[in-house]
């Protein structure tokens, strides 16, 4: 077995381990967010011994050839020497807190304004950085055009540092240091005709309304079609707004999903938001797909959208991992949170009744 030597201590990693999971078993504290190589928060530098290549999978060519690597992602096949990064990897910027509102009880809406220039896509992630250095991911809720602000939908996490932090310390007028942007969860379809289908959980919605949004703004055609999912109603958040938009745009449709339909309310899908979409569109030749939320459904939902005949390099991801610690139990409803801004960029206002489902 493979020995990992850090800070002048040796640590004996298990067969098949990373370099973050042998360090923090043995109760090291190491930066890291997503343990999936796509963050890069948990970047490491190898002074002795070479990392595999599957371990450096992201960084750029520079990084590579300095011997920098996602600890996450390094399962050692010899004895390494590594080392925290002597520099900054990620460049970080200030953003202050203009809004912070409920979506619900245990989801928060933060929109920030960046205090240097920042281009991104409307949603890929930021990593945003608590005093202490820990780091959590969030995705962006904002369209890539017309929006000034950075809006994140931050679901708080019952003794969770950074959204425990961001829900009772962070106040409007306050600033934060994020670094980014990351990923490619973002609208980028081959025509303006390409049908697009969305599946999210929990706040993977935030993401998908950013395609969305930047969706109807640049004139999308094509069928989209947004499926998002909870245990129950109680689990879903901005409902009426989606509605509302599916309303007023002919080519968006929106079904929420619930597993439990406790209250046998009218308007909700039965099954989880991968169940439904699968089992409404059974061919998915030719259609870009996105899949947000439960790590577990993205990973299934990514098999069967390709086994459906979605192409590969068609499939875009964002699986949320938690950071540890339950989910917050839920309270009442909150307040309804302000409509969504979208203009209509439909021939026609859609008519109340339901329209027919795209081929796809």
């Amino acid at each position: 077995m493979p020995d990992i030597t850090f800070r002048g201590q040796t640590y004996t990693a298990l067969p098949a381990e990373s370099v973050l999971d042998a360090l923090t078993r043995h109760g090291v504290s190491v930066p890291c967010s997503c343990r999936n190589g796509v963050c890069q928060t948990c970047t490491m530098k190898a002074e002795k011994g070479a990392p595999p290549a599957a371990a450096q999978e992201g960084l750029r060519d520079n990084l590579k050839q300095a011997g920098y690597f996602l600890a996450c992602m390094c399962k050692p096949q010899a004895d390494m020497t590594v080392a925290l990064p002597t520099e900054v990897i990620e460049p970080r910027i200030s953003a202050q807190v203009s809004e912070k509102s409920e979506l619900r009880p245990n989801i928060l809406r933060l929109r920030l304004r960046a205090q240097a220039p920042f281009l991104f896509r409307g949603g890929q992630f930021i990593n945003l950085y608590h005093p202490d250095g820990s780091v959590r991911s969030y995705s962006i809720a904002s369209a890539s055009l017309g929006e000034s602000s950075i809006e994140l939908h931050v679901r708080i996490i019952l003794g969770g540092k950074v959204s425990g932090w961001l829900a009772a310390d962070v106040h409007v007028g306050d600033s934060v240091t994020l670094g980014g942007p990351h990923g490619d969860c973002y609208y980028q379809c081959s025509t303006l005709d390409q049908p697009l289908l969305l599946i999210g959980t929990g706040t993977g919605l935030a993401p998908l309304l950013a395609v969305i949004k930047d969706a109807l703004l640049q004139g999308h055609r094509g069928p989209i079609h947004l499926f998002h999912g909870g245990r129950t109603a109680a689990d879903l958040y901005l409902i009426k707004e989606m509605r509302a938009l599916a309303q007023a745009n002919a080519n968006l449709s929106y079904t929420p999903c619930v597993v439990e339909n406790t209250a046998q309310d009218a308007g909700y899908a039965l099954g989880s938001p991968a169940d439904v979409a699968l089992a409404t569109y059974k061919d998915l030749k030719g259609v870009r797909v996105h899949l947000c939320g439960n790590p577990d459904m993205v990973r299934s939902c990514k098999r069967k959208a390709f086994l459906a005949g979605a192409a590969l390099k068609e499939i875009h991801t964002d699986p949320f991992e938690a950071a540890g610690g339950a989910v917050k139990p839920q309270a009442a409803d909150a307040a309804a949170p302000q409509a969504l801004q979208i203009p209509d960029r439909s021939a026609a206002a859609k008519a109340p009744q339901a329209a027919a489902q795209p081929a796809y």
